[in-house]
């Protein structure tokens, strides 16, 4: 096989896999990217068996054919040669010649013949807005536990229907749902699926580059899902299990609420979370007629103490919450307000976005800490 391509079409192709390839594997191909040149130009593989990613890039092709080489050291390279063509020849020997201006370097490659084969892509079921799935993995995705052990909370539960795209993450401890309206072609009832958390980071970066007003052809088996970017194919295997019933973890509603500005509530978390425990994060949120007191503490450190003022007339109720989970909320809401609602310092709070919108539904479920 030989070839000649662009740097800076290689180095952008190779960057896009490096988040599935396997960089600690007791299988050392997966460490891998999979080059075919064909008549299309060329294919760059790369998967670690649970998720994979396809793509192509334009190619002058000397002779056909295919191998694999370390994907993070091809790139690394690559990377530093000048602005110009790279040329790359494998050997019999299963070693790729790679030849840019006064630059030749030879890299230790792998049979193509033991490099695992990405499983055919099914019938498509849906154009999906890139834009909007995007949006939807950065407001839940921080809510996915990170427990392996609980793996059906691994990922998001993505539920599709005719009129609206819902998204669901939990870890036992918070919940973020976002559900937006929007018209679905090709959909009858509703498909759901788990999709890792891994699979969700990956999509982020592919959303990206292809830009916001992109389409993507979702389909899915029996044990995959696949998202087709234009050129570019990224696959994942399905969670297994069954999600929580989390309609049932949802307050029906809240006795008070209260509404602030996003940017103050969180630079006034940030602070006061300074005087917090390392591993609880606790701090504590005094809700009184006209202001929201926010305050921690450490015996041997410390303590912190801001108010916030408001427009409130109910009971003075105190509540217990993890702050990081308040901070990575108001960093994925994209409104100026936020509201807070609660009940008592026994129950769960919730957190929306501050406008209420009827094509979005924002909702973000805390439990409370005893401190």
């Amino acid at each position: 096989m030989e070839f000649t391509v662009n740097k800076a079409d290689l180095v952008r192709e190779l960057g896009l896999s490096q988040g599935v390839v396997e960089k600690k594997t007791t299988i050392p191909i997966l460490s891998n990217v999979l080059l075919e040149a064909g008549d299309n130009g060329l294919t760059l593989t790369a998967t670690d068996l649970e998720l994979g990613i396809r793509s192509t890039c334009a190619a002058r092709v000397a002779k056909k054919g295919a191998g694999t080489i370390p994907a993070k050291r091809l790139l690394d390279y690559v990377r530093l040669l000048p602005d110009a063509e790279v040329t790359i020849k494998f050997m019999e020997n299963q070693w790729a010649n790679l030849t840019c201006g006064r630059s030749k370097t030879r890299i230790a490659g792998m049979s193509r013949e033991s490099y695992p084969e990405l499983p055919p892509t099914p019938e498509k079921i849906v154009d999906l807005p890139a834009g909007l799935l995007a949006s939807m993995i950065t407001r839940t995705i921080f809510a996915i536990s990170n427990e392996e052990s609980r793996f059906t909370l691994n990922g998001a539960q993505l539920i599709l229907k005719p009129d609206s795209i819902t998204m669901v993450a939990t870890d036992g401890h918070r919940l973020a749902l976002v559900e937006e309206k929007t018209s679905l072609e090709g959909i009858s009832g509703a498909y759901k699926a788990l999709l890792p958390k891994k699979a969700m980071t990956e999509i982020l970066k592919l959303a990206g580059d292809a830009g916001a007003d992109a389409k993507i052809a979702f389909s899915g088996d029996d044990n995959h899902l696949f998202f087709q970017f234009g050129d570019r194919l990224l696959l994942s295997r399905k969670l297994s299990g069954n999600f929580p019933d989390y309609e049932r973890v949802l307050p029906k509603e809240h006795a008070h609420s209260v509404n602030l500005a996003k940017d103050e509530l969180k630079a006034t978390i940030e602070r006061v979370a300074q005087f917090s425990d390392d591993r609880s994060r606790a701090i504590r949120l005094q809700v009184s007629p006209g202001e929201v007191k926010i305050y921690s503490s450490l015996s041997e450190t410390g303590e912190s103490e801001e108010s916030i003022p408001v427009e409130y007339a109910g009971p003075l109720v105190e509540i217990g919450f993890n702050a990081s989970y308040m901070i990575e909320f108001l960093r994925a809401l994209p409104t100026g307000e936020a509201k807070f609602l609660f009940k008592d310092g026994q129950s769960a709070g919730e957190m929306q976005p501050g406008e209420v919108s009827e094509q979005l539904t924002y909702r973000y479920v805390v439990m409370p800490m005893r401190i």
